[in-house]
Formats: structure tokens, sequence, C-alpha cells
């Protein structure tokens, strides 16, 4: 069984940038379109991720991402602006794509990152997901050095809050 990768732009390439985690979780009874929803729908996240807070849209009045959307966000306490860069939402047969380019800081002390997610149903009635983030910057630099990684055990938080939230929707869609 051959599984999709992260679509990576120029800068943001693993092993080329300050930091970088990857998270992933499969899990059986659930469907890209089950959890879809969760991750486009940017207001709901503080809903099932204890680490996103004040999410704010520029131009658009949200709660729906699509592509070219710019927004705002607090992760690890620190102001994020963000763009959606990539957008596919689910489609039978192909995987879901999300990624933003998301700032904060300036001069020494700015954080660039690109944070992509990918969605796929396997097999079995089981559903893929990851999420992957590559960060430049002294901020990143400092990340990547923390051990453990606390943007790994974030982003596992996120998966595992996302995973609950749907199954927690599709019990009560029953």
């Amino acid at each position: 069984m051959k599984m999709n990768a992260i679509i990576w732009p120029e800068g943001f390439v693993p092993g080329e940038c300050d930091n970088y985690c990857s998270n992933e979780v499969i899990i059986a009874g659930l469907s890209v379109a089950d959890v879809w929803p969760l991750l486009n729908n940017a207001t709901l996240w503080p809903t099932y991720y204890n680490n996103a807070a004040d999410i704010r849209f520029h131009d658009v009045p949200g709660p729906e991402l699509a592509q070219g959307v710019r927004f705002f966000f607090k992760t690890f306490g620190i102001p994020i602006e963000a763009k959606i860069v990539e957008h596919i939402a689910p489609k039978a047969g192909e995987p879901a794509r999300m990624a933003w380019h998301a700032w904060a800081g300036e001069g020494d002390n700015r954080l660039d990152a690109y944070h992509a997610w990918l969605f796929e149903d396997l097999p079995g009635g089981r559903v893929r997901l990851l999420t992957q983030e590559t960060q430049n910057g002294e901020p990143a630099k400092e990340l990547g050095s923390a051990h453990p990684n606390p943007m790994l055990n974030a982003h596992q938080d996120w998966l595992d809050g996302l995973a609950s939230a749907a199954r927690k929707k599709a019990c009560v869609a029953v």
C-alpha cells in the first residue's frame, strides 16, 4: 500500500530547515469526511486542542478555511499570523490536504513555519492523519534543540484531540 506525502515548498524542506516534526495516527472506524470539518473550521480548534486560542480572520468572516485565507491564532502563547497556501478538500480516492505558512516576530526573533496536514482514507475503514511542520529562524533553532521537542508533543495532542472529537461527532450522528 502506497501512502501519500506532504508537498514541501522551497525553503521549508525537512532536513534543510531549523526545526521539523512529524506526527501521524491511523484510526479505525473514521473517514476523512469525519475529520476534515474539524480542522477546516478553525474556530473549533480550541474545543479539542488546548494550544490554540484567539482565532480571527483577515478579510473573510470565517470560520471555514480556504485557499488564500489569512488568519490569526495563538499557540504556545505566541501570536501567529498565517495564510492558507494549500487547501484540497476531501474527494473520493484522493487525500485531503491543507497547509499554511505562518510567521511571528521580527528580525532575529522572527519565526517562519510551514504547517501541513494530509488526511487519507485507508483500506479497512481506517483514516490516516498526518501533520508535519518545518520552521526557520532563531526561535525555531531553540525549539528544535529542546528535548522533548515541545512542537512534537503539542502536535500529538492536536491529532489525538482531533481524533477524539471526530469519534464523538460520529457517535452523535449515529
